[in-house]
């Protein structure tokens, strides 16, 4: 399969969840964890996130300053998206919206639809629209659907040890807990950032 470089970055509590149950929106950590974000995305051609994680966040996926945005690509199983989601009135990138299951969405909407697999709409964005990095921000579950086809190679996680989540139902960084990956993905530590001050660590790995 042809892909770009995939990397992704997610915000850690101190039990190993991403988001707590209700999910609970972002900002929850600190301004240097919201700069680092989007200094990593700053170094992307474009930018991947799932429907909940989008909408929950209220996130426009952009980068301030940026001169040539990064393409903002939504996954969704039916492409259902309020037209009020700000998003929609954030001038950025392109918006790519991959339906993965039937499509039940709005087509009046300013975005390029894709039906296909998750596989498949990467080598789409590697081929056709020369997508060399392509940034992950979540949710778990798209980004196990990432682990499952082994196209991650850099993870970077804010180790927030400030902030606890727990509950059955609080997603990991690979969504809530169930079935081991099919193999495990090794990684080494690229880098090391912890904070004390601040309660977090930023981590970056890279693929082994």
């Amino acid at each position: 399969m042809q892909r770009p470089r995939i990397s992704t970055n997610l915000a850690i509590s101190a039990d190993g969840k991403i988001s707590s149950s209700p999910p609970r929106p972002s900002g929850w950590t600190s301004r240097e964890d919201h700069a680092r974000l989007l200094e990593l995305r700053g170094n992307t051609d474009a930018i991947l996130v799932g429907r909940g994680t989008l909408e929950t966040d209220r996130m426009t996926l952009t980068v301030p300053g940026k001169t040539v945005q990064p393409l903002r690509c939504i996954v969704s199983r039916s492409g259902k998206i309020d037209p009020a989601h700000p998003i929609f009135s954030k001038p950025g990138g392109e918006i790519h919206l991959l339906v993965t299951g039937d499509f039940a969405g709005d087509v009046d909407l300013k975005v390029t639809v894709h039906r296909q697999t998750l596989a498949g709409f990467l080598e789409t964005l590697a081929t056709e629209y020369r997508v060399r990095h392509l940034h992950c921000e979540g949710g778990g579950e798209l980004v196990r659907a990432l682990a499952e086809l082994d196209a991650i190679d850099e993870f970077h996680l804010t180790l927030a040890g400030h902030t606890l989540f727990g509950g059955f139902a609080a997603s990991t960084a690979t969504g809530i807990p169930g079935e081991f990956l099919p193999k495990s993905v090794g990684f080494e530590i690229k880098s090391f950032d912890p904070q004390p001050a601040i309660g977090e660590c930023f981590v970056s790995y890279t693929r082994g």
